[in-house]
């Protein structure tokens, strides 16, 4: 499992990362607009919302293998 940490003073709300993501696991909350993580558990840690982020706002953390 990864962690996910989303910089939200700089998150702009445009939903490129969650439009990229294959497990759905970001999604845009209602309340600010703004990037949110709503399926943990699904990620595989593709990094691909970090590498499509334009505003740097999300950061994957791979946690290591036992």
């Amino acid at each position: 499992m990864s962690k996910i940490e989303i910089n939200r003073k700089w998150c702009k709300g445009c939903g490129i990362c969650a439009a990229f993501c294959p497990k759905k696991v970001l999604g845009l909350d209602e309340e600010a607009e703004k990037a949110t993580v709503v399926n943990p558990e699904a990620c595989i840690a593709c990094m691909m919302c970090e590498l499509r982020c334009p505003d740097l706002a999300i950061r994957v953390i791979k946690e290591e293998e036992k």
